[in-house]
C-alpha cells in the first residue's frame, strides 16, 4: 500500500566513505589495498608531495606485498580540467584495477576525475554540472579508489564531488555523484606535518567554511520531494549532518590557531585532521551554498594573487581562501533565516553569545570568522586578491553559473543579493 504523497522531502540519506583514521594508519596501505583485491594501481599525487617521498613510501609498501603500483606526480595546485584530462590520459596507458589519492583536496579530486574519465571514456565536459557542463550522470560503478589526504581540507576523502577549473569558462565548476566517494579514507594526521603554516591556514577555513555552510544550508524537509533515483547527494541540513558540522566548527575554532602558529603540534594536528573528515561528511550530505558558489569566479577569474607557502609562481587562489573571504558577508545576509544556528556557531566557535543585543548577535558569527582570518592571516577581502568593483559583473556572472549550489541557499538569492555580497566583500576588515 503506497503511503501519502506530500509536496515536501521527508527522506534524508546518510552516506560516507569507509575511514581508516590514526596516527601511522599509512602503514596498513598495502592491507586495505589486497582487501579490496587490488593488484595493479596507479599513485596520483604532486610534484611537491612526491619530493616529500609519501607515494615512494606507498609504492613500495605495496610492492613489498606483491602489489604493482606506478606514480602519476603530474597533478596541478588547484587543478583545471585540461590536467585532469592529461592525468587520465597518463591512466589509461596502464593496466589498472585501482588507484590511490595521495595529497590535498587537488590530487584527490583529480584521482576521482581520472577514475571516472578512465572506467567512462568521454570529454570531462560531459560530466560537470550545468550551465558548465553537460551534467551527464556517472554511468555506473568505478574503480576502487583509496585517498591519503595529507592537508585537513577539503574532507574529499569521503565526498561525492570532485571540483575543476574549467579553462575555457574562466570559472571552477564540479562532478557531483555518490559514485565518486572513494571506497577507503586513510586519514594519517602525521601526513599532514609538513604542511606550510599558510596552507595549514587556508586548507583549515575550507573546513570551517564547509561546516557552517553545510549547517545553515536549506533544510532536506523544505525542499521538493524527490523520487529515489533523483535525490541529489547533497539532500540540505539535517539532523545527522548537524552532528558532523558542529563539531568540525568546535574543532576548527579551538585547534587552527595552534595549528598554524606550531606545524608540529601532533594534538592539533589530529583534531583538524578529524575536523576536515567530520565537515566532509557532513557537507558531503547536506551541501554548501553561497560562499562556495562565489568561490568558483574569485579562483577561476584571479588575474595576479600568488598566495605565500604554496609551491607556485602563478596566479590562484588556494580554495579554502576563495570560500571563506565572503563567508562573513554571507553570514550576515542569511542570519534571518536562523539565528539560533548562525549564533550557535559562534558558540562553537568560542564566543559568547550571552545577553547580545540584536545587532551584535547578527555580528557574531562574521566577526568570529574574521577574528580567525586574521589571526592566522588569512585574506580577509576581496581587494587583497587583487579584485575590484570593476570585477563585480564577471564575479556576478560566474556566481550565476553555479545553480547546484545557489539551491542550498537558506533565503532567495539572485542578482542583487550576490552584487550586495561581493560588495561587502571587497574591503579587508
Amino acid at each position: 500500500m503506497k503511503g501519502v504523497t506530500l509536496p515536501t522531502e521527508t527522506v534524508f540519506v546518510m552516506e560516507a566513505s569507509p575511514i581508516k583514521f590514526g596516527l601511522g594508519a599509512t602503514d596498513e596501505i598495502a592491507y586495505d589495498v589486497r582487501r579490496l583485491g587490488l593488484k595493479r594501481v596507479l599513485i596520483v599525487t604532486d610534484r611537491h608531495i612526491g619530493e616529500l617521498g609519501l607515494p615512494d613510501r606507498i609504492r613500495l609498501l605495496l610492492e613489498e606485498e606483491g602489489i604493482k603500483a606506478d606514480v602519476y606526480d603530474g597533478v596541478e595546485i588547484e587543478p583545471t580540467d585540461r590536467s585532469m584530462e592529461e592525468a587520465a590520459e597518463y591512466a589509461r596507458q596502464r593496466e589498472l584495477d585501482g588507484l590511490i589519492a595521495v595529497g590535498g583536496g587537488s590530487a584527490l579530486d583529480t584521482c576521482k576525475a581520472v577514475n571516472l574519465l578512465t572506467t567512462y571514456p568521454a570529454p570531462l565536459l560531459d560530466y560537470i554540472n550545468q550551465p558548465v557542463g553537460r551534467g551527464r550522470p556517472v554511468p555506473g560503478p568505478l574503480k576502487p579508489l583509496i585517498a591519503v589526504p595529507t592537508t585537513a581540507g577539503t574532507g574529499s576523502e569521503t565526498t561525492a564531488v570532485a571540483v575543476t577549473h574549467v579553462l575555457a569558462h574562466h570559472v571552477k565548476a564540479g562532478v557531483s555523484h555518490r559514485l565518486l566517494r572513494p571506497a577507503l579514507g586513510i586519514v594519517d594526521p602525521l601526513n599532514t606535518l609538513t604542511a606550510p603554516p599558510e596552507v595549514t591556514a587556508a586548507a583549515g577555513c575550507d573546513i570551517l567554511t564547509h561546516a557552517i555552510e553545510s549547517y545553515t544550508t536549506r533544510p532536506y524537509n523544505a525542499r521538493a520531494k524527490h523520487h529515489p533515483p533523483d535525490r541529489p547527494a547533497y539532500i540540505g541540513a539535517n539532523p545527522a549532518s548537524d552532528i558532523w558540522c558542529e563539531k568540525a566548527i568546535e574543532y576548527v575554532g579551538k585547534y587552527l590557531r595552534r595549528g598554524v602558529l606550531s606545524g608540529l603540534d601532533l594534538e592539533a594536528r589530529v583534531h583538524l585532521a578529524l575536523a576536515a573528515n567530520y565537515a566532509g561528511v557532513g557537507f558531503g550530505n547536506a551541501g554548501v551554498h553561497i560562499p562556495h558558489a562565489l568561490a568558483y569566479p574569485i579562483a577561476g577569474l584571479v588575474r595576479d594573487y600568488v598566495p605565500s607557502g604554496y609551491r607556485t609562481s602563478h596566479a590562484l587562489v588556494p580554495h579554502g581562501i576563495s570560500v571563506v573571504v565572503t563567508a562573513p558577508a554571507t553570514f550576515r545576509f542569511t542570519y534571518a533565516t536562523s539565528p539560533e544556528r548562525h549564533l550557535r556557531a559562534a558558540e562553537l566557535m568560542g564566543v559568547s553569545t550571552a545577553g547580545l543585543s540584536e545587532r551584535e548577535a547578527r555580528e557574531a558569527l562574521p566577526n568570529a570568522l574574521l577574528a580567525l582570518m586574521r589571526d592566522v592571516g588569512v585574506p580577509n577581502g576581496l581587494g587583497a586578491l587583487g579584485y575590484g568593483e570593476r570585477d563585480i559583473p564577471s564575479l556576478l556572472e560566474g556566481t550565476l553559473k553555479q545553480p547546484r549550489l545557489l539551491s542550498g541557499a537558506p533565503r532567495a538569492v539572485g542578482s542583487a543579493e550576490i552584487t550586495a555580497i561581493l560588495r561587502e566583500s571587497l574591503r579587508c576588515w
